[in-house]
């Protein structure tokens, strides 16, 4: 399945915000890794309510407690009450990693330029499996047993359900000319939010009704 992407609403530009990284969402509010913060914006005022200092220039998970941040080579899980950092674990393949999602237990790493995903041990690091894409890849969420992530390469930007054991593309949702996705995430249902670098907005695309059926894990 390919078709374009329905985007049905947009956030931002937010003042001080100039960069979007990675995108999660906790259930109530869309946690934004900015750069030097991690902010929480309410899906339905539109309005950034709080922050959190933290080194966040890529992707953003959360387990149902705690925030998982991307920070160069590691990643730090972070209390989203408090703001302090609980654990740190190593990256996979160092520097350059990009999405970051939080499923069944484990986390699920993008490297940006490599086009891997990573499958991750949340309390050590070890790498458990890789996938392997012929895009750049930005963020990862899943939903529903589905594996999606983000590619942006050529000023091109898509959205791609894969196989979770083999990497093949099962769908895909072609972005408009200029919306860059950098970051992504479910709500858990029906829409995704989708992280716009520079251009400082969160788009919100309408997830397909019918998707092809994952193959098991």
């Amino acid at each position: 399945m390919n078709q374009a992407a329905e985007i049905i609403r947009e956030y931002g530009p937010f003042p001080g915000i100039d960069q979007v990284h990675g995108v999660s969402f906790d259930g109530r509010q869309v946690w934004l890794a900015t750069g030097d913060k991690l902010q929480a914006l309410d899906p339905e005022s539109g309005k950034v309510t709080r922050s959190i200092a933290a080194a966040a220039d890529a992707g953003t998970a959360f387990d149902g407690q705690v925030l998982f941040q991307i920070a160069g080579n590691r990643i730090q899980k972070i209390d989203p009450h408090t703001g302090k950092v609980l654990a740190t674990i190593p990256t996979p393949e160092g520097d350059g990693h990009s999405g970051l999602a939080w499923a069944e237990g484990m986390l699920w790493v993008a490297h940006y330029k490599n086009r891997k995903i990573h499958q991750v041990d949340p309390h050590t690091g070890k790498v458990l499996n890789t996938l392997q894409s012929n895009r750049y890849v930005t963020g990862v969420t899943w939903v529903e047993g589905e594996l999606w992530h983000g590619t942006w390469e050529d000023d091109a930007s898509e959205l791609r359900q894969i196989d979770p054991r083999t990497g093949q593309v099962l769908a895909s949702l072609q972005m408009p000319a200029g919306a860059g996705v950098s970051g992504l995430e479910s709500d858990g249902h029906g829409q995704f939010y989708c992280g716009g670098g520079a251009s400082g907005k969160v788009r919100v695309v309408r997830r397909p009704a019918q998707s092809p059926a994952p193959q098991a894990r």
